[in-house]
């Protein structure tokens, strides 16, 4: 372990080099100061303390109660949405209890359990996609198509769609403005603007739902928001932040985790063909993407009620901010031993915080294990000689620190004989 670092560690806001940043930062030791856009946070690497401090009561994420630098950060933050939005994920205490209480039955396992065939019949709709678009380019059925176009992006907000009741026609619009949630090259006026256009689309939806409900996750909401009387009632804000968690949460993260599971079983034949030899299954592809390539590389952020001691003497003082690196954490020597950065499916156990961790675990977990593993078992079936059109190494990163996936993901579906 290298000595604490005279000034925060500068994390690169345009995602290049993360594996490399990662180690630097475990190098430090079990947390260390970075600098995020330029606000400190701690960055807790190792997973036992990541873990300890994700359950604690000590530790909030309630920006506006716990953050004495929250009205001075907000304004010119270029991640400001991150602690600023009125929903689960920046709740505490008993306000992140009710809120989680009111969206918790949208993922049930019994309405996961319906969803799978509405799953499968849209991966079958995207591949019969591609399929026709291989037939219809004359002469040139080897060329390559972006996987993450075709496949990784529209499966996701199909999904989220067809729960949140957002109209087809309006996610592409969705789609855009979410990415740029996760964008961390935007410029602070840019990430205003962003938000502002995703409010707009957020308060048509509510408006559309409210004049024509449905059976959708969007509908309950609103009647949650209009007619609870039993204190669970929600704000305006917390009604149009709850969406935007669901919509976003529901979509971006998963559409990371289709491109990074193809990704790697296309890098590492050897264990694509422990699956097709039937020695493990697509859950341990979809389980080792998450542990080895998680959709998300950092989270903002959590805050201190108290002075928290670190090993080697270190405190988090009252009000520091809190980075969860769950990337580095994941591949930490110290829990999956001298082999943390191998891609193996064979590993056992394959523990991760992909998900999270403690109290704000990801309610859409085995939404995303649904989705991921689908589009994995149906890929590979229809398309067996599928390889990957570039180098590995040509792939561009998502230009964020938060994000892990990559711009495109260009895929040949039938390489020539050649």
């Amino acid at each position: 372990m290298t000595l604490p670092p005279t000034a925060p560690v500068v994390l690169d806001p345009t995602g290049v080099g993360l594996h490399d940043e990662h180690r630097r930062l475990r190098a430090h030791g079990p947390a260390v100061r970075v600098d995020i856009l330029g606000v400190t946070a701690w960055s807790v690497t190792d997973p036992a303390l990541l873990k300890k401090l994700l359950t604690s009561e000590n530790v909030s994420k309630d920006a506006r109660a716990h953050w004495p630098r929250f009205e001075e950060v907000v304004q010119s933050w270029p991640l400001a949405l991150w602690v600023a939005v009125q929903n689960m994920f920046t709740a505490y205490g008993a306000d992140h209890r009710r809120l989680r209480r009111l969206v918790a039955p949208a993922f049930s396992a019994r309405r996961i359990a319906a969803l799978e065939q509405v799953v499968e019949t849209m991966v079958t709709g995207l591949l019969d996609d591609l399929d026709t678009l291989l037939s219809t380019r004359s002469g040139e059925p080897h060329e390559p198509v972006d996987l993450r176009e075709h496949l990784a992006y529209p499966l996701p907000i199909s999904v989220i769609g067809h729960l949140m009741g957002v109209p087809a026609e309006r996610r592409s619009a969705f789609r855009a403005l979410v990415d740029g949630v996760f964008d961390t090259t935007l410029t602070a006026e840019q990430s205003t603007a962003n938000t502002g256009r995703l409010y707009e689309a957020l308060d048509q939806l509510i408006a559309a739902k409210r004049a024509e409900p449905g059976e959708d996750m969007t509908s309950l909401l609103i009647t949650a928001r209009d007619e609870e009387g039993d204190g669970s009632r929600l704000s305006d804000a917390e009604l149009r932040d709850t969406l935007l968690l669901m919509i976003s949460a529901g979509y971006e993260t998963t559409v990371n985790v289709i491109d990074q599971a193809v990704t790697q079983l296309l890098t590492h034949p050897d264990q694509l063909d422990h699956i097709r030899a039937g020695r493990v299954g697509w859950g341990d592809a979809v389980e080792e993407t998450l542990r080895h390539e998680p959709a998300v590389k950092h989270l903002p952020l959590r805050f201190a009620l108290s002075d928290i001691g670190l090993p080697g003497g270190q405190i988090i003082a009252k009000g520091e901010a809190i980075l969860a690196s769950y990337a580095a954490a994941n591949r930490h020597p110290d829990w999956h031993g001298e082999t943390a950065d191998a891609f193996d499916l064979t590993r056992a156990p394959k523990d991760h915080l992909a998900f999270g961790y403690g109290i704000h675990f990801c309610l859409g977990a085995s939404l995303a294990r649904l989705e991921v593993a689908t589009a994995l078992r149906m890929l590979f079936e229809r398309f067996p000689g599928i390889e990957l059109a570039v180098p590995v190494e040509e792939l561009k990163p998502l230009p964020s620190l938060i994000s892990n996936g990559h711009q495109t993901l260009p895929a040949r579906l039938r390489p020539s004989a050649a």
